[in-house]
């Protein structure tokens, strides 16, 4: 049996409430499923945060992306989203152009080196899936899906 979060993080005091073990139950549990997933991006030369401007991007081929679109579609903030994009591009993951109607627009695009990469992770990125959540049910999976949607529905 998993040790509950009181135990896991060594805390003496009860919790001051069901809420306040909600949340930090996510928290704790966010971090050690952000942390295993980086480890297993670690042989591939990416972050987690790279990985999901890739999967965005992939996802919005042909067209690309600006800057804000693919802020906006991030599933953790990122304050300096163009500092990020420039180490892409420099690693030859991804592509800028600016728009030759509107030249403050710059669309960002996925490059061939980038595809190859996400098609070299895809496997081992839905093993890790299958390996954080196989011991749950489709029952209890749609369950934790539908809980931590309503729970996003209120912020």
């Amino acid at each position: 049996m998993t040790p509950d979060l009181q135990e896991d993080i060594r805390q003496r005091k009860p919790f001051t409430s069901l809420e306040q073990e909600a949340q930090l139950s996510v928290v704790r549990t966010a971090s050690l499923l952000v942390d295993a997933f980086e480890q297993m991006l670690k042989p591939y030369g990416i972050t987690a945060t790279q990985y999901n401007v890739l999967r965005i991007l992939r996802g919005a081929e042909p067209d690309g992306l600006c800057r804000n679109e693919l802020r906006d579609r991030m599933l953790t903030r990122m304050p300096d989203v163009t500092r990020l994009l420039d180490r892409m591009e420099d690693a030859k993951l991804v592509a800028r152009a600016r728009d030759s109607e509107d030249r403050r627009l710059v669309s960002t695009r996925i490059t061939a080196k980038g595809l190859r990469v996400l098609d070299e992770v895809d496997s081992a990125v839905t093993a890790e899936h299958m390996r954080r959540f196989h011991h749950l049910g489709r029952t209890q999976l749609r369950t934790l899906i539908d809980l931590l949607s309503a729970v996003r529905e209120k912020l």
